[in-house]
């Protein structure tokens, strides 16, 4: 009996070590750089709980498919009316596109609007339309979207529609049957059941983008679903912001399509940035297609935010659904506002994530013990941005959060142009005036307890 106990705990240790070798060597030798806090979950998990943390570290845990090729690049300047030099030569060092100007770029705060332009944009695309979105509802919004597919399929237009497997599991299957009767190419991506060489089940594609023709972009934080564009009888429609522009921006946004779609058809092998393109358009607004997730080698947005924390001289003005950022940019944006920056941070009062509500605590309120505001707004908010002093402004998919700021594949447009980023404030200074200051008490031991479990386990892994 001794000594099947003794086997039994010999096996379990050697176990464990095992576990934690496969754990620092796919780290190391996939470059798989993870949050401090995100490594010590998973070594904890690995040690305390092995034969469930190792099964779910070998399907979960690689988070980057492409390894970091640096190429040394001279000091670039943005084009006229372009942004802050910082920025242009921060995300050309990561080997994104630069950025270009365009015929038309404008902003979608009321969700009617935003729906009757993307719509638009699908009845007037001539030669091919691509759309790929995180979530594509079973209501009278997803509706209209495959009447409008289906409508550009009998002009004759090519029609792609990607989306992700997991926020779209509840998408009827006779819809996309539907869809595919009339033409319309049908990918998912990351689906629950396939190899998982060609991708991980927890890296989703939470990029929304709608191109027609190559050249005309609809683009932002909205689903397709109701709760994002419309009033319903219980419930106002969700905050939320999405662009459309018309040019260089576009031309990015098709080629970024491609590679989405190459890699949801588990083609990996090859898939790379997009091709140098020389911009055609030499005036109009300005912006740049930031992309980010496991196929960039750099954490391109998390990047952008720090070197933004720190290059801040007057504000930063950011509204997100769920803020559960890592600790070096909470730690970036507590200095900034120590410092004397203007920081004020937006979030829904109650978001429609639980979790998220209580992971958020502790960031909150750390930011306003360093001087930061920290605004609640009275509906559910799934707006993203961010806005740095008077010359750059974000706008994307990406929430402050673990997920999408290391996991998922996301994207945001970098705003330059005055009027793009000076319309972005005013919309800021609305919402403000419709919120409440958040309440930093001190919370007790048990929320405290359950604040850390949550953020740990839920945001890091």
């Amino acid at each position: 009996m001794i000594r099947v106990a003794l086997f039994s705990a010999l096996s379990h240790t050697i176990f464990v070590v095992v576990g934690l070798l496969v754990y620092v060597l796919t780290t190391r030798i996939g470059h798989q750089r993870r949050p401090p806090s995100s490594a010590i979950g998973w070594v904890i998990g690995i040690v305390a709980f092995p034969y469930i943390a190792v099964p779910l570290f070998l399907v979960l845990g690689s988070r980057k498919f492409k390894r970091p090729e640096r190429h040394l690049r001279s000091a670039i300047e943005p084009p006229p009316g372009g942004g802050p030099v910082w920025v242009t030569q921060l995300l050309a060092s990561m080997e994104l596109p630069g950025p270009a100007h365009n015929e038309m770029l404008v902003w979608h705060d009321d969700g009617p609007e935003a729906l009757q332009r993307l719509l638009a944009l699908v009845d007037g695309a001539q030669q091919r339309l691509d759309l790929s979105t995180f979530i594509f509802g079973n209501d009278e919004v997803g509706d209209a979207v495959v009447e409008a597919l289906i409508r550009c399929t009998q002009r004759g237009v090519r029609v792609r529609l990607l989306i992700d497997a997991i926020g779209s599991v509840k998408t009827r299957a006779g819809t996309l049957r539907r869809l595919r009767a009339h033409g319309v190419r049908v990918r998912r991506f990351m689906p629950l059941l396939h190899n998982p060489r060609q991708g991980r089940l927890n890296l989703r594609n939470h990029r929304k983008v709608v191109v027609a023709d190559g050249w005309h972009v609809w683009s932002g934080g909205r689903n397709l679903a109701v709760e994002y564009f419309c009033d319903r009888p219980d419930a106002p429609a969700w905050l939320d912001l999405t662009h459309e522009a018309r040019g260089d921006l576009a031309v990015e946004a098709a080629a970024q399509f491609d590679l989405d779609w190459r890699t949801a058809s588990g083609r990996r092998r090859g898939v790379s940035g997009p091709p140098p393109y020389t911009p055609v358009i030499s005036e109009g607004p300005c912006a740049q297609w930031v992309a980010s997730g496991p196929d960039h080698a750099d954490d391109t947005v998390h990047a952008l935010l720090l070197a933004a924390a720190y290059h801040a001289q007057q504000r930063i003005l950011a509204v997100t659904p769920y803020f559960v950022p890592d600790d070096a940019l909470l730690y970036a944006w507590c200095m900034a506002s120590r410092r004397g920056v203007d920081v004020n941070v937006l979030v829904p009062a109650r978001s429609n994530h639980l979790l998220a509500d209580w992971a958020r605590g502790r960031a909150l309120r750390e930011l306003c013990a360093s001087g930061g505001k920290v605004w609640l707004l009275p509906q559910m908010a799934h707006a993203k941005a961010v806005v740095v002093d008077d010359d750059l402004a974000l706008s994307g998919s990406l929430n402050l959060d673990g997920r999408s700021l290391f996991l998922n594949y996301e994207v945001m447009t970098a705003f330059y142009s005055t009027e793009q980023v000076q319309w972005l404030v005013g919309w800021f200074e609305r919402q403000i005036a419709t919120a409440t200051p958040f309440n930093a008490r001190q919370p007790g031991l048990l929320r405290d307890m359950g604040e850390g479990l949550v953020r740990s386990v839920g945001f890091q892994l």
